[in-house]
């Protein structure tokens, strides 16, 4: 049997690296996804994820993860939790509950705090900063305070066809206290069955979650459609719908995996993701809509430094 993972963003990249060779050896999925999204968590200068991730509008860094085992359907997820590192693996901890799967700001963080979770201050001095520069640029700019919304979500498929999927975010920036988006919202920001397939979103959470797009991706992935159908049928439909009930769609991505290891993704802004399997090694692609398709291609060496360049540049 075969393996695949694919993952949102390029934040993703060292992480899928480091699930692929755990994949090689015959590890889970479950452990895959959790190891290459604590990864993601872990790295400073991924602005929208973890340690690092940009702060509420009160310049506190509220953390959104989720977890799902695709072959028993066990759901773990926390929203607004703050000051606990790797909220995936908390997560993936409530997974293994019967009830009170799902919890939220102080109960989230009270269940961490009694299972062990490492405290931290996950508001570095950077993320600060950035928070100080959008305050100035919203008072002397007139700008929109919302802006960086990228979820990392994993979808994996292992050697004995177990499939797991896990998200993790810190949500929209300079968000109101308490606001969860579509990440953690199991249907929504994810889903995965090992009998059909696995699907994870990014984007615009209150637009996402209008849709339930990673259930329904895996709902017409059991009709054996192609991943890459299912993900552009997803898509580009429900940007249709709610463009014609409400005027405007929000970013919108999904990545889809089914249990074959085939592959798809769709998109409606410029999206960058990963994809590996025992033949391909870990690689970012850009993804682009044009109109009721999604096209994308290797990154270039250029687009990959630049990307290393931008999120590591000083701040003014």
């Amino acid at each position: 049997m075969n393996w695949a993972i694919i993952a949102t963003w390029r934040m993703a990249l060292e992480g899928v690296s480091a699930a692929s060779e755990l994949l090689k050896s015959g590890g889970s999925a479950s452990d895959a996804v959790e190891t290459a999204v604590k990864m993601v968590e872990d790295y400073p200068l991924y602005k929208s994820v973890g340690y690092g991730g940009l702060p509420n509008e009160n310049c506190e860094v509220e953390l959104d993860a989720a977890f799902m085992d695709g072959d028993t359907f066990s759901i773990g997820a926390v929203g607004g939790i703050k000051d606990f590192k790797n909220p995936v693996s908390i997560a993936r901890k409530l997974s293994l509950e019967r009830f009170n799967i799902f919890l939220v700001g102080n109960g989230a963080e009270e269940y961490a705090h009694k299972n062990g979770f490492e405290r931290k201050n996950m508001l570095t001095d950077r993320a600060k900063r950035i928070y100080e520069k959008r305050i100035e640029e919203i008072k002397n700019k007139n700008l929109s305070p919302y802006d960086g919304h990228d979820t990392v979500g994993i979808v994996c498929l292992d050697i004995n066809k177990h499939m797991a999927v896990a998200t993790s975010t810190s949500g929209l920036f300079m968000k109101k206290r308490g606001r969860v988006g579509d990440s953690p919202i199991p249907g929504s920001g994810f889903y995965v069955d090992s009998l059909i397939g696995g699907a994870a979103a990014t984007g615009l959470g209150e637009d996402i979650m209008k849709g339930c797009l990673s259930y329904e991706a895996v709902r017409l992935m059991e009709n054996d459609i192609h991943p890459q159908d299912v993900a552009e049928k997803v898509i580009y439909e429900f940007s249709s719908k709610l463009i014609k009930k409400r005027g405007k769609a929000g970013a919108m991505s999904i990545v889809c995996l089914n249990n074959k290891g085939e592959w798809g993704v769709g998109t409606n802004v410029e999206f960058s993701f990963i994809f590996a399997n025992e033949k391909i090694e870990p690689k970012v692609y850009l993804a682009y809509p044009k109109g009721s398709s999604t096209i994308y291609t290797e990154a270039t060496k250029e687009w990959l430094d630049s990307y290393l360049k931008r999120i590591s540049a000083p701040l003014d």
